[in-house]
C-alpha cells in the first residue's frame, strides 16, 4: 500500500514539476525586468529569430517569459468591397497586414506562438490598463489559443512590485477592461474609417481630385473646440482703453503705480484726470498694507497634469512627455504614467523611496528635509484611478545623456517630494499713493516662507515682486506721469497642453489618446502653430460638418459613448449592445451625408485649395519678379519653386524636414526665410538663398580653401570611401564639403571657420 502511494506521489510530483508557465509581457524590456525579478538564480536569455525570451525557475517551477511589442493585432475591414462606405463588418488581424510599418511585429507573433506550445499555464503581464488588456487578450486568443489566463497587476517594474504582483496575481483576466478595450477599438475604427472615407470621397466625387481627409469620434468634437475659439478671436473687436501710470522714486528706489481705476473706457474722464495731475512733481503714500496667504503643496502628478506642467516648465509637448515618461517607466525609474490618479497609497513605501532618492546628490538636501517629518502625509487630489496610483519615482537612479528625459525625471522627483512639504507663505504688499487727490496703487508679492517651494526647486514658476520699504506719509518724487493708449485683447489661443486639459474637462478621449488626437489635427492640416490656430481647411471642414451632419462634431454624443465604455467595464452593458448603437447612429449620419455629398465635396475642396496656398506660400520669386515661390513635393522630396513654371525655372533645395513659410525677409539678401523643424531639435529660421552673405565664411583661410577646391587647385580625398574627391556643395544651410561619389558615398564635412589666435589678430592689425 505504501509503495503504491509513493509511486503515485512520484508520478504526481513529476507531472506537476513538468508544468511550464508562459508569462506574456507588453514590451521586451518588461520581459527582462520580470524574468530578473522572479528568477531563483539567473534567468537564461534565449531568442527566436532575434526576439528575446527568458527561461527561469521560480520556487522550483519552470517559467518562460515572452513578449509582445505593443499591439500585435488590430481592427480591419472584413470582406472588402472597395473604397466605399458605410462599412460595419470588422475583424481582428495581425497589425503587419494593416500597416507595412508594423511588419516587424510578425516575428514577435511567431515567437509567442512557438513559446505557447511549450506552456501548460498562462499569465498576462501587460500594462494594467485597457490597451494592455487588449494586447494580452489578443495574444492569448490568437497565438496561445486560450480563453483565459492569470493576470499580473503592477504599477512599477521594480523587483519588489513584480514579485508581489506575481504572488498575488488574479486567476482571470480583467474582463471588464477586455470588453471595454475591444469595444473601444472597434467603435473608433468604425467611426474613423466611415467618416474619413465619406469626407475624402465627397471631394473626389465633386471635383475629381483626391485629398485625404479624416475625422473620428473624438477628432471631430476636438476640432470644433479649436474652431469655435478661432471664430471668437476672429469676431473679437478690440475696444480702446487708457491707463494712467506714474513713475517715481522713493527712498532711492524706483516705484511704478497705476491709477486705482486701472482701465478707463471714458476718454473724457481719463483726459480730465491726466490734465489735472500731469504736472505734479510729488506724491504722498496714503496707506501701506501687507496681507499673507498660504499656498498649499501641489497634488501628485496624474498624466494630464504632468503633461501640462512639463509643457510649462521644460517645454516638451504632451506627446513627447508621454514618450519620455513611458521610457522612464519601462526602465523602472517611475511608476506607470498613464494614470488618472492623484492619490499616493502608503503601500508604495514613502520613506523607502525617499531614502533611495537621498542617494542622488541633486535631491539629498530635499530628501533629508522630508525625512525629518514625524509623519509622511502627501497632499492628495480628488482624482482616482482604479488601476494605478499617481506617478511617483521608484528611487532607482537614471543616467541618460538626453537632457529632456533627465529634466522630466527631476520634475517627477521634485513633485513627489513637494507633496510632502509644508504650505508656502506669500506676502502681498499694497501701496496706495495720493497724487493731487487721485489714488494710485501698486502691488508686489514675495515669498516669506519657502515651504514646499524649496522642495520643488526650479519648477516653481512664481516670481517675487519686491517693493521699496516705505511707510504711510513718505513722499515720492515723480519722474513722469504717462497716459497709455491700449486695446482689449482677444481670448487666448489654446496650446497643446491647455487643449488636452480642455478635452479632459469635457471627457473627450482618454488620457493616453488626447495628445495623439491633437497631433492628427496638425498632420491633416486642420490646425497649425504652437499657439493653436485653426486653418481655413479646419474651419471650413468643421463648418460643413456642423451644417450637414452636426452629430459628427457633437461632444455630447462622444460623451455618451465614453460613458458606455465605463458601463462595459462595470458590466452594466455589453460589447454587442454598444456596437449596435454605434452602427445605428452612424447609419443615420452617413445617410444624411450621402444626400449632400456633392455640396460638401465642393466646399471642402475650395477650403483645401485656399489652405494649401496659404500654408505653402514662401514669397516673391527673386528672378522673374512676377511669380510666387511655394513649397512643392517632387519625386525626391519637398522643394521650393516658382509658380510661373515652365516660364520660370527657379527652384531652391530644402532639407528633409518639416518646412514652414514665415513671411519674413532676410535682412542680408532680401530673400524669404523659412522655418526648418526637425524632430527633437529646436525650430530654425533659415534664408532659402544658399549664397546669402550670412552663410559666407568670415575668415580668409576658409574662403581660400573653398575657392581652391572649386577651382581644382586643391584636392582632398574622401576619408570614408577613399576613392572619391571632396567637392564644395551648397545647401540652405550654406556651403559644405561632400564626396563626389554621392549617392554611393554620403560623406559630408563642414567647412569650419578656423579659430583666430591673439597672435593672428595682432598680425592682422599691424598689417592694416
Amino acid at each position: 500500500m505504501e509503495k503504491i502511494f509513493y509511486k503515485r506521489f512520484l508520478y504526481e510530483y513529476k507531472f506537476l514539476r513538468l508544468m511550464t508557465e508562459l508569462i506574456i509581457t507588453e514590451k521586451p524590456n518588461a520581459a527582462k525586468k520580470i524574468a530578473d525579478a522572479l528568477a531563483d538564480g539567473r534567468a537564461k536569455k534565449l531568442n527566436i529569430n532575434k526576439v528575446p525570451y527568458y527561461k527561469l525557475e521560480h520556487n522550483g517551477n519552470d517559467i518562460i517569459v515572452g513578449c509582445a511589442v505593443g499591439h500585435l493585432y488590430g481592427v480591419a475591414e472584413k470582406d472588402k468591397k472597395g473604397w466605399t462606405y458605410p462599412i460595419f463588418n470588422t475583424q481582428w488581424v495581425p497589425t503587419s497586414k494593416i500597416n507595412k510599418g508594423s511588419a516587424f511585429t510578425t516575428k514577435y507573433r511567431t515567437a509567442l506562438q512557438k513559446l505557447a506550445k511549450e506552456a501548460d499555464t498562462f499569465t498576462i503581464a501587460t500594462d494594467f490598463d485597457i490597451e494592455g488588456e487588449v494586447i494580452g487578450y489578443n495574444a492569448l486568443k490568437f497565438l496561445c489559443k486560450k480563453k483565459d489566463a492569470s493576470r499580473m497587476k503592477f504599477s512599477t517594474l521594480t523587483k519588489p512590485d513584480l514579485v508581489k504582483s506575481y504572488e498575488t496575481k488574479s486567476p482571470t483576466l480583467e474582463w471588464g477592461q477586455v470588453n471595454a478595450g475591444v469595444t473601444r477599438h472597434e467603435m473608433d475604427w468604425i467611426y474613423g474609417i466611415n467618416l474619413s472615407r465619406a469626407l475624402t470621397l465627397a471631394i473626389k466625387n465633386a471635383t475629381k481630385t483626391f485629398k485625404l481627409l479624416s475625422s473620428g469620434r473624438v477628432q471631430g468634437p476636438a476640432l470644433k473646440i479649436l474652431v469655435d475659439k478661432e471664430k471668437l478671436i476672429a469676431a473679437f473687436v478690440p475696444e480702446p482703453f487708457w491707463q494712467i501710470q506714474m513713475d517715481g522714486n522713493v527712498k532711492g528706489s524706483e516705484i511704478i503705480a497705476n491709477h486705482k481705476e486701472d482701465k478707463f473706457f471714458d476718454k473724457k474722464k481719463v483726459d480730465d484726470i491726466f490734465n489735472k495731475i500731469k504736472a505734479e512733481k510729488e506724491a504722498k503714500i496714503s496707506d501701506v498694507t501687507k496681507t499673507q496667504s498660504k499656498t498649499q503643496p501641489p497634488f501628485p502628478f496624474d498624466l494630464t497634469s504632468l503633461q501640462i506642467e512639463a509643457y510649462k516648465t521644460i517645454r516638451t509637448t504632451p506627446k513627447h512627455t508621454l514618450e519620455l515618461a513611458q521610457t522612464l517607466y519601462s526602465e523602472g525609474f517611475i511608476s506607470y504614467p498613464r494614470t488618472s490618479s492623484q492619490k499616493l497609497p502608503k503601500e508604495i513605501g514613502y520613506k523607502k523611496i525617499i531614502e533611495s532618492l537621498k542617494k542622488q546628490d541633486k535631491f539629498k538636501k530635499e530628501a533629508d528635509f522630508v525625512l525629518t517629518k514625524t509623519k509622511l502625509i502627501p497632499n492628495e487630489g480628488k482624482k482616482t484611478d482604479a488601476a494605478h496610483p499617481a506617478i511617483y519615482p521608484t528611487g532607482h537612479i537614471p543616467d541618460y545623456e538626453d537632457k529632456k528625459i533627465m529634466d522630466l525625471y527631476e520634475l517627477i522627483v521634485r513633485r513627489f517630494l513637494a507633496v510632502f512639504g509644508e504650505p508656502a507663505t506669500r506676502e502681498t504688499m499694497k501701496i496706495i499713493i495720493d497724487v493731487k487727490d487721485e489714488p494710485f496703487i501698486t502691488k508686489g508679492t514675495r515669498t516669506v516662507e519657502q515651504g514646499w517651494f524649496e522642495l520643488y526647486g526650479r519648477f516653481v514658476m512664481l516670481k517675487d515682486e519686491e517693493l521699496p520699504k516705505v511707510e504711510k506719509g513718505d513722499i515720492i518724487k515723480i519722474k513722469k506721469i504717462d497716459k497709455l493708449d491700449k486695446e482689449t485683447q482677444p481670448p487666448k489661443r489654446y496650446t497643446e497642453a491647455s487643449i488636452i486639459k480642455e478635452l479632459e474637462k469635457r471627457n473627450l478621449g482618454t488620457k493616453a489618446t488626447r495628445a495623439t488626437i491633437i497631433e492628427n489635427l496638425y498632420l491633416r492640416g486642420y490646425i497649425t502653430e504652437k499657439a493653436i490656430q485653426a486653418t481655413e481647411l479646419g474651419i471650413r471642414t468643421c463648418d460643413v460638418l456642423d451644417k450637414y451632419c452636426p452629430e459628427i462634431v457633437d461632444a455630447q454624443l462622444t460623451n455618451e459613448f465614453e460613458e458606455a465604455m465605463q458601463e462595459i467595464r462595470e458590466k452594466k452593458k455589453t460589447h454587442d449592445m454598444v456596437i449596435k448603437h454605434v452602427k445605428k447612429v452612424l447609419t443615420k449620419i452617413l445617410t444624411t451625408f450621402k444626400k449632400n455629398e456633392l455640396k460638401i465635396g465642393e466646399e471642402l475642396s475650395k477650403a483645401n485649395i485656399e489652405t494649401r496656398n496659404v500654408m505653402t506660400h514662401v514669397g516673391k520669386c527673386p528672378n522673374c519678379k512676377d511669380g510666387e515661390l511655394a513649397l512643392r513635393k517632387g519625386k525626391f522630396g519637398t522643394f521650393i519653386a516658382c509658380d510661373k513654371y515652365p516660364d520660370c525655372n527657379t527652384t531652391f533645395s530644402i532639407p528633409a524636414a518639416m518646412v514652414k513659410p514665415t513671411k519674413k525677409i532676410c535682412e542680408h539678401c532680401g530673400m524669404p526665410i523659412v522655418t526648418i523643424i526637425k524632430k527633437r531639435k529646436r525650430p530654425q529660421d533659415i534664408c532659402i538663398n544658399p549664397k546669402c552673405p550670412s552663410k559666407m565664411f568670415q575668415t580668409e583661410e576658409a574662403k581660400k580653401e573653398m575657392e581652391e577646391i572649386e577651382s581644382g587647385k586643391l584636392e582632398k580625398t574622401c576619408p570614408k570611401c577613399k576613392k572619391g574627391k571632396l567637392v564644395v556643395r551648397k545647401s540652405i544651410y550654406g556651403a559644405f564639403l561632400g564626396c563626389n561619389n554621392y549617392p554611393k558615398c554620403r560623406y559630408t564635412e563642414k567647412l569650419e571657420e578656423k579659430e583666430q589666435t591673439i597672435d593672428d589678430l595682432e598680425k592682422k592689425q599691424n598689417k592694416d
